[in-house]
């Protein structure tokens, strides 16, 4: 073989082998482009659940925060209404007629008697309820000796209403405190109605 087909040869296989590799190499490029491009999808994919699920907290943190302020708003509204209706009540039951106020008390007075012992503190300004006033609650309790309630000479500022005494133990029988208990118990369900939602 003369030097130019030896150099013809080289160069062809060389080519040829050339050929090869840069086929290999466009084949691994394509391949691993695929990859990428597979992986990249994943990626987006993840990416869209991601943005969507912290959209849906994001969206979910703000329904609730907006519940709650409503539910706030709502309980404020209700509280003042229950500080008017109350204080309209309370005012409605100092100006009750004569007749109609010793009647809430005796049935108030009467229930709660525990010994028929007890002394009756009242207002500094009471007028309404008086000696004579204990004297008919003491025949309704009966002479089985729980019919024995004094007006006690101390006098307290209590509103209208009555405290009974018996020794170191106080009835507090006020409309203040009456109303009191009963505003806590409308606060305690004003409450759990809140917070059950």
């Amino acid at each position: 073989m003369d030097a130019e087909k030896v150099i013809e040869k080289i160069l062809s296989d060389a080519n040829i082998e050339a050929e090869k590799i840069k086929q290999a190499s466009e084949e691994k490029e394509a391949a691993e482009q695929a990859r990428l491009d597979e992986q990249l999808k994943e990626y987006k994919a993840q990416t869209e659940i991601l943005a969507r699920k912290a959209a849906e907290e994001e969206k979910a943190h703000l329904l609730a925060t907006a519940r709650m302020d409503i539910a706030k708003q709502f309980l404020a509204e209700k509280i003042r209404i229950i500080d008017e209706v109350f204080a309209q009540a309370q005012r409605q039951l100092q100006d009750l007629p004569d007749e109609d106020y010793r009647k809430l008390m005796t049935k108030l007075m009467l229930q709660a008697v525990e010994t028929g012992n007890e002394e009756v503190i009242i207002d500094n300004n009471e007028t309404r309820i008086d000696q004579d006033f204990i004297n008919k609650i003491n025949k309704q309790l009966g002479p089985d000796n729980k019919g024995n309630l004094k007006l006690s000479g101390q006098r307290r500022n209590i509103g209208a209403g009555f405290i009974l005494r018996d020794g170191k133990i106080n009835n507090n029988a006020s409309l203040s405190t009456l109303s009191a208990q009963l505003r806590t118990q409308l606060e305690i369900e004003l409450a759990k109605e809140l917070f059950s939602n």
